[in-house]
């Protein structure tokens, strides 16, 4: 039976972050049927929709099956990869380095490059709002999905991770039908530089159970874990943009030119990759941390407290030293 008041950081997590997906997702929607029309555009979305569901409800019995140890470590890894990358980018957002998310200018974007597009003739499905619906619902779904899986895997905490995003869901479609605007008022950084730090907090403590860690207060750990991130990420915040302001006026890095545009297909499985890994050094760095500690678990198990922190304090560095080397790229 689920215990509602103690699954409060797991409905918070999951509303803040589906929230976050869901005001993007809205914005592309709400572009797309203004500017190409509804009827097209509202069937892309409904389709992605009834993808997502498919996939849950594939999901749902295959994930019984997995070991929960196995299970903790996996989705543990997974969620704190996703965790990292968003307040990897969150920092570099707020320190100057990466220019702000606005809603705003995403929906003018988004507009004018629609309409510029060829429209079909007569009655025919318009395939560019369908697909550009479509793919938006699908891509930003999947990660609420992940979110709400990766909370809710573990403890029996599924329904309440999936209240908080059904919560998020009802309020942006309702802000939505009322305003039929994009939410640019809503403090999207803000709350992904929130939700960056209780996706790692809760990430940590995951992985740290999966490879044999004993967290000495137990789910209360992660309440710690959660202020140990945001002091760390406010710090960084600060030391990145010391670094940008030290530097000369005009001296950001160079471009290495327009990039060749990918497939279909390829931007896709590009998009899904870039759910969990943003800086590669940052990926490669926590996956190699998280092997060693698991390894040094095995062999010659720490006390619990000692074996934590440093756990905690390895990733702390990783992040850390990815932030500082991705600031001092865009300015050297």
């Amino acid at each position: 039976m689920t215990v509602w008041s103690s699954a409060g950081p797991t409905v918070l997590a999951s509303f803040l972050a589906s929230m976050v997906e869901f005001v993007e997702a809205l914005t592309i929607v709400l572009a797309v049927g203004l500017t190409r029309g509804w009827k097209s555009s509202l069937l892309g979305t409904v389709a992605g929709i009834g993808v997502l569901a498919a996939l849950v409800a594939a999901l749902g019995p295959s994930l019984a099956a997995v070991p929960l140890p196995l299970m903790q470590l996996v989705v543990g890894l997974l969620l704190l990869m996703f965790g990292l990358r968003w307040l990897h980018k969150a920092v570099l957002r707020a320190a100057g380095t990466v220019p702000l998310h606005d809603e705003a200018l995403a929906f003018a974007r988004q507009t004018q490059a629609l309409s510029a597009a060829g429209r079909p003739a007569g009655s025919a499905i318009d395939g560019i709002a369908f697909m550009t619906t479509f793919k938006t619902v699908l891509l930003e779904g999947i990660e609420v999905v992940f979110v709400v899986i990766a909370l809710g895997v573990r403890g029996g905490l599924l329904l309440p991770a999936s209240a908080g995003a059904l919560l998020a869901l009802l309020l942006v479609a309702a802000l939505g039908l009322v305003l039929h605007r994009p939410l640019a008022r809503v403090p999207e950084n803000t709350l992904k530089f929130a939700v960056g730090v209780m996706l790692t907090a809760f990430g940590t403590y995951w992985v740290g159970e999966g490879i044999g860690l004993a967290w000495p207060a137990q789910d209360a750990s992660i309440l710690l874990l959660v202020a140990v991130f945001l002091a760390l990420a406010l710090a960084l915040v600060k030391a990145c943009a010391r670094l940008r302001a030290g530097q000369p006026a005009g001296a950001a890095k160079r471009g290495a030119g327009t990039p060749s545009q990918p497939g279909p297909l390829m931007a896709v499985a590009g998009e899904l990759l870039g759910l969990f890994v943003d800086d590669l050094w940052l990926a490669v760095g926590v996956g190699a941390w998280v092997g060693a500690a698991a390894l040094l678990e095995a062999r010659q198990p720490a006390a619990g407290a000692v074996a934590c922190s440093v756990f905690t304090a390895g990733l702390a560095v990783i992040l850390s030293a990815s932030a500082v080397r991705r600031s001092r790229a865009s300015i050297g």
